[in-house]
């Protein structure tokens, strides 16, 4: 085994086969964004998303996918550019996997490609695992999506970030306030029209109110009108989300939206006040951060 594969292994707990693929998925986006990195992808795209509070910022939940955004609009963006870079990143630690641009079938402002491997191929490349294993079915595949804003709204700010693991490198990832109001976008917007609600959405807007951290309501604004949410004519105050976000959690699915976050937690308590009343409450205590304050 790499030795920095070793002592990225070593941070976790392993007891169950669970515990070993995650820490395997996890281990392997680092990887990804350390060939990115060198690949000069961050020169012109910036990380966020749940994997990006992760690993940046200490969220303690599973994050499946790695989600990027251009600094500026270009449809010409082309994932497949950067593909190769992640592959042989991943071969140089050990791991056999394919790293594929995914064709579209419907026109959108989305690059998308997925890292795939076998997931008892990659455990035994690295000896995370010695045989027998149980728990780990023989062609179960591990697939990691990478998805790339090609036509990103406006208002977004970036800093620069750096990781040790599995050696130094630079990326350029979206300020907290900018990532919240990514993440606001998505409670309100996504799953509009069935009325389903991702679990894991709600548990970072907790852990962004729980941090104190103002939303960037410029960038919030902007991203409510690309997908039209939002009026072009229309401002998005603070008293306006709120309401926003009011009648949302009065039609909302908690107990759906709980099943959905459970799997990727340690701690299922940490559901357990979910409420109309509950996200209410705490929603009064979201603030907004004026453009350029970080």
């Amino acid at each position: 085994m790499h030795s920095a594969i070793e002592q990225m292994l070593d941070s976790y707990h392993l007891k169950t086969p669970d515990d070993y693929k995650h820490a395997l998925k996890e281990i392997i986006q680092e990887i990804a964004l350390l060939g990115l990195s060198r690949s000069n992808f961050f020169d012109s795209a910036a990380f966020y998303g749940g994997t990006a509070l992760r690993i940046f910022y200490g969220l303690d939940r599973f994050s499946e996918d790695l989600d990027f955004s251009l600094l500026e609009k270009n449809k010409g963006f082309d994932i497949s550019d950067y593909c190769t870079a992640i592959r042989n990143e991943l071969g140089a630690y050990g791991f056999d996997m394919t790293v594929e641009k995914k064709q579209k079938k419907v026109e959108s402002n989305i690059e998308s490609a997925f890292i795939k491997g076998e997931t008892l191929v990659q455990l035994l490349n690295i000896n995370a695992m010695t045989p027998p294993i149980s728990g780990v079915h023989k062609n179960e595949i591990l697939k990691i999506k990478l998805e790339v804003d090609v036509l990103p709204p406006s208002g977004a700010e970036f800093e620069v970030k750096y990781s040790l693991r599995p050696i130094p490198y630079s990326i350029r990832i979206f300020s907290l306030s900018s990532l919240f109001a990514g993440k606001l976008h998505a409670v309100l917007c996504r799953g509009w029209e069935s009325g389903r609600m991702k679990g894991r959405d709600l548990y970072d807007m907790v852990w962004y109110i729980s941090n104190a951290t103002p939303v960037n309501l410029a960038h919030l604004e902007e991203r409510m009108k690309q997908t039209g949410h939002l009026e072009d004519n229309q401002a998005l105050s603070r008293e306006m989300l709120l309401n926003l976000l009011k009648v949302k959690f009065n039609s909302m699915d908690f107990k759906q939206a709980k099943a959905d976050i459970i799997p990727f937690i340690n701690d299922p308590a940490a559901v357990a006040p979910w409420s109309n009343d509950f996200f209410n409450s705490i929603s009064k205590r979201i603030s907004c951060v004026e453009p350029g304050a970080g």
